[in-house]
């Protein structure tokens, strides 16, 4: 670093992304994007939408979110569109957390959370998961601060269910809860039905895993109106017109287009299954996840290592240096030929 980095942020860790590959040779199991180009027509309403690069977004938004409200059977007002769901949890963590009150979250869980608490000079505690990697309810009953839950949580696949959710919202009445649902799609009950009838819930969902747009960074918060006023205020303070105008047409076209959208998560889930069966048959050990990745071990196979030797074959998967979780890798969910390749790779590792 420059001797002119600020000495606020020397010990800052960043969030490490997963590797984003030159070569296109590559089978890419390793960002949990989708597989699937997105839906037929939301490329050629980008392209219309450029001829007006030379104007400002809507700092509002105004159009997708009608429409998205409509979907949600939500308000407008219940609703704030972001620069991804990592803006959307950043503004969080910006709003609802202080030194009176910190951030709260499981030890593994999305490595970003950490980060936002740190940049923010935000105190945290992180509550161990069990050895099962459930969330353990009673300590999180009792946390007493702001809660950030990602659900499924990343990156072991585990999800909650909507009463578990509500047995910590009705626990923490005097702080918000988030719910970060970035993967809901693939398996879990979403708790945006649960809006009105708490009002310290704020859940974050994105367009980048079931909508195919991981490259346009466009996520959403919904909670009540009071929540998302307080959001607006960390967007109108840091980057107003937060959502560009291509990402606002694409998340328009695709949200017309949800049947689409729909079929290619279930084809994912298929595929997830597929592939669950297959690792179980060569004697994996893999958590029921609901979302569109795995997370597996091998008794005779470190992490680090099935990584290094898949990527070898010229299949990327994540591992994570974390000491509880150093034996396990994540594999994000691709074509079924993708998945077929994956297993015919692991077969040559394992007969090695």
């Amino acid at each position: 670093m420059s001797r002119f980095f600020s000495d606020r942020h020397r010990e800052l860790k960043a969030y490490t992304p997963g590797e984003q590959p030159k070569l296109s040779r590559l089978i890419k199991l390793n960002t949990n994007e989708s597989p699937f180009p997105p839906a037929e027509g939301v490329a050629e309403r980008v392209r219309e939408e450029a001829a007006r690069l030379n104007l400002y977004s809507d700092p509002e938004s105004s159009a997708l979110r009608e429409i998205l409200a409509r979907k949600l059977g939500l308000a407008p007002e219940n609703l704030i569109m972001t620069n991804g769901s990592d803006e959307a949890l950043n503004f969080a963590f910006m709003a609802f957390c202080d030194e009176g009150c910190p951030a709260v979250f499981p030890d593994i869980t999305y490595g970003f959370y950490p980060v936002f608490a740190r940049i923010n000079r935000v105190p945290f505690r992180e509550i161990p998961l069990r050895e099962d990697w459930t969330v353990p309810l009673p300590e999180f009953r009792s946390c007493g601060g702001t809660v950030f839950l990602a659900n499924p949580n990343a990156p072991t696949g585990l999800a909650l269910g909507l009463e578990e959710v509500e047995e910590i919202l009705r626990a923490h009445p005097d702080h918000v809860v988030v719910v970060d649902e970035a993967y809901v799609d693939f398996g879990a009950e979403s708790a945006v039905s649960l809006i009105d009838r708490y009002e310290n819930l704020l859940v974050v969902q994105t367009f980048s895993k079931s909508r195919s747009l991981a490259g346009l960074r466009l996520g959403f918060a919904a909670g009540n109106g009071e929540l998302i006023r307080d959001l607006r205020t960390m967007q109108y303070s840091t980057n107003p017109y937060n959502v560009d105008r291509l990402a606002q047409a694409a998340g328009i076209a695709c949200l017309e287009r949800e049947e689409e959208n729909l079929r290619r998560v279930g084809v994912i889930r298929e595929n997830r299954e597929w592939t669950r069966g297959k690792l179980r048959d060569r004697g994996f050990e893999i958590t029921d996840s609901r979302a569109n990745f795995l997370f597996v071990r091998h008794p005779a196979l470190r992490g680090s290592a099935l990584r290094d030797q898949l990527r070898q074959r010229g299949i990327l998967i994540r591992w994570f240096d974390q000491e509880r979780i150093r034996d396990w890798s994540r594999i994000s969910i691709g074509t079924r030929e993708q998945m077929e390749a994956l297993i015919e790779a692991v077969d040559g590792i394992l007969k090695a």
